[in-house]
């Protein structure tokens, strides 16, 4: 007997606590170290149970997903970068339903000096597959890479193509995505895909299987950063 057919199920990371980004046995998460100091923490005021994250793009400006401080009037989301825990003002908002893209931005001169000189350039160019990637939370960095579009099931391709694998050991939403190469911001987590599989036979249970991250595309990020506003 066939296999029951795959449903789609697409998650916002980090809206539930057992998200967090977890290494594999024995791996190791410090390639790429050198874009820790980009990532940082996003707390809603109260705190949420679940981690939050964002990337410092420089000039106090912070990047992130949209549902990581969800409506920031409701929120009044907070900022933890550089050792400081600084109240953020809201630049521009996206929507889950949308680009699900939030702009913060925190005071600059309040940043410790080796971040306000910092500015995170943006790639040029779109990701493609097979592309060796990093991933950047304030823990640490793991390495990915992009899938094919065709990989992603039918019913979401077209909406939801830049996927990454490793669906474990990578960051979750807010957290940056980078080319290996020149470490240039490619994306931002957005969500994971998750598919029910049934077994093969009769009476086998339905279980959950997770099959990638999709991650915002620099193209998409561009786009979203008002043209007045400079880093």
């Amino acid at each position: 007997m066939a296999s029951a057919p795959i449903r789609v199920w697409l998650s916002a990371l980090g809206l539930l606590a057992s998200l967090g980004a977890t290494p594999a046995p024995g791996e190791s998460l410090s390639e790429g170290a050198e874009l820790q100091i980009y990532a940082v923490h996003i707390n809603r005021t109260p705190p949420q149970t679940w981690p939050g994250y964002g990337i410092y793009l420089g000039n106090g400006l912070v990047l992130t997903a949209f549902h990581v401080p969800g409506n920031f009037a409701a929120t009044k989301p907070h900022v933890l970068i550089g050792g400081q825990d600084l109240p953020a003002a809201l630049v521009r908002q996206g929507s889950l339903e949308g680009v699900d893209l939030t702009l913060l931005s925190v005071n600059p001169s309040q940043l410790p000096v080796r971040l306000q000189m910092r500015r995170l350039p943006l790639c040029k160019r779109d990701p493609y597959p097979g592309e060796k990637v990093i991933v950047a939370i304030p823990e640490g960095t793991a390495r990915s890479t992009v899938l094919p579009p065709s990989l992603a099931p039918r019913e979401i391709r077209g909406s939801f193509d830049t996927l990454i694998g490793d669906v474990a050991t990578t960051g979750n939403s807010g957290s940056g995505v980078f080319d290996a190469w020149q470490k240039f911001l490619l994306g931002v987590i957005s969500r994971k895909l998750t598919a029910r599989v049934q077994g093969g036979h009769i009476g086998d249970s339905v279980r959950l299987k997770d099959i990638a991250k999709y991650f915002v595309p620099i193209r998409d990020i561009r786009a979203f950063i008002p043209g007045n506003v400079s880093f």
